[in-house]
């Protein structure tokens, strides 16, 4: 069966322009429509027909080819004009998306249904405190916006985009090399099917600017180094009506004088004076929620550990504290003045000339490895 010519199919001159190529398409593909002809396979093949015509006659490197050899083009290598997709679902908003930007009344996307937009990353540095019990903040995330000179359009207000002419909307180059069909990325349009001819100054051609948005953090009590927070919608807009992409609240915290931390256990060294282990005393001990007494027992040895039961970090899940560990260090004195030397020496005397019980047991332990 001899195809029709593609111009008289469209119904336009030889020498038309891009213009009235577009104008001609555009009316018989509204009026041939599948979506508006259900069940007319007339009408189907007629959309069909205008469909591959026009793809080959909007592209300059196919008309020309086509204008010098006609249908008979594909027994020259090329594979003819055949490839080309005429499925109605998400291929016709992606061959023909700037056509129909206003066909029933809605627009069509210019890539298939938008992309999502990309994650972020935000480092949150917070005190000791706050980790623990949790703050409420505000952060300033650098990401890009959709440009409110174009309406993220990328073309200078009053102008639009148009299709690419090297691949005709498609977004890709087909080439049919012996029973192989080979499709790239179009390096026109870089895959988008359309090309800004006139770009927006504001944005120069992007679609999106720069800039600054701020927004409110909850961070819960109990977050640990590294604990990340996802906030939904927050990250980088879509491309074409995709959906925005996510942000991600990593957080850490700044190293506390006093205390230290194993998860929900809280840890902290409390320096004793040895009369004080000697004796025993009444202390008082810091806490996260203030200040707390702490009995030493007479005898108590460096590296003596008591707890305090729920007084750590509070769990993520919200199910309780941690403890808070206390590890008493016995502080030898480092000088000395007379008197005190003198009382030292005389409580040496009285006890013989090994004072302390644990290195008494562990010389007698030596001497009798050695005997």
């Amino acid at each position: 069966m001899n195809k029709r010519d593609y111009y008289e199919i469209l119904g336009v001159s030889r020498n038309a322009s891009e213009q009235e190529l577009k104008k001609a398409y555009r009316r018989l593909a509204i009026q041939c429509h599948p979506d508006r002809n259900p069940g007319n396979k007339e009408a189907e093949e007629r959309f069909k027909e205008a469909s591959e015509a026009y793809e080959v006659l909007s592209n300059p490197e196919k008309r020309g080819l086509y204008d010098q050899f006609g249908h008979s083009i594909g027994g020259r290598g090329f594979g003819g004009f055949s490839d080309i997709d005429f499925s109605f679902g998400r291929g016709f908003d992606d061959l023909f998306g700037d056509i129909f930007s206003d066909f029933f009344g809605r627009r069509s996307a210019r890539r298939r249904y938008g992309e999502p937009g990309a994650d972020l990353r935000y480092n949150l540095e917070i005190s000791f405190e706050e980790a623990a019990f949790g703050v409420e903040t505000n952060i300033e995330v650098p990401r890009p916006k959709e440009c409110d000179n174009c309406q993220g359009s990328g073309a200078r207000p009053g102008s639009g985009p148009v299709i690419c002419p090297t691949c005709g909307g498609r977004g890709q180059i087909s080439y049919q090399q012996g029973f192989f069909s080979i499709s790239r990325t179009c390096s026109h349009c870089r895959g988008e099917g359309r090309i800004v001819r006139e770009p927006c100054p504001e944005c120069r051609g992007e679609g999106q600017v720069r800039a600054r948005h701020r927004l409110s953090v909850k961070v819960p009590p109990g977050v640990d180094n590294g604990s990340r927070l996802r906030l939904q919608g927050e990250g980088e807009p879509g491309i074409n009506g995709g959906p925005p992409g996510d942000l991600y609240v990593v957080v850490s915290f700044r190293d506390h004088s006093i205390f230290q931390r194993e998860g929900t256990e809280l840890i902290c060294e409390v320096p004793i004076t040895f009369v004080q282990a000697a004796l025993g005393a009444d202390i008082e001990v810091p806490t996260l929620n203030g200040l707390r007494r702490l009995r030493i027992p007479p005898g108590t040895q460096s590296g003596k550990e008591f707890v305090f039961k729920g007084e750590g970090i509070p769990s993520l899940n919200g199910l309780g504290r941690g403890d808070q560990h206390i590890i008493v260090a016995v502080e030898t004195p480092t000088k000395l003045n007379a008197k005190q030397r003198a009382l030292l020496e005389e409580f040496a005397r009285i006890s013989g000339e090994i004072v302390n019980p644990r290195a008494k047991s562990f010389f007698e332990k030596v001497k009798e490895f050695f005997e």
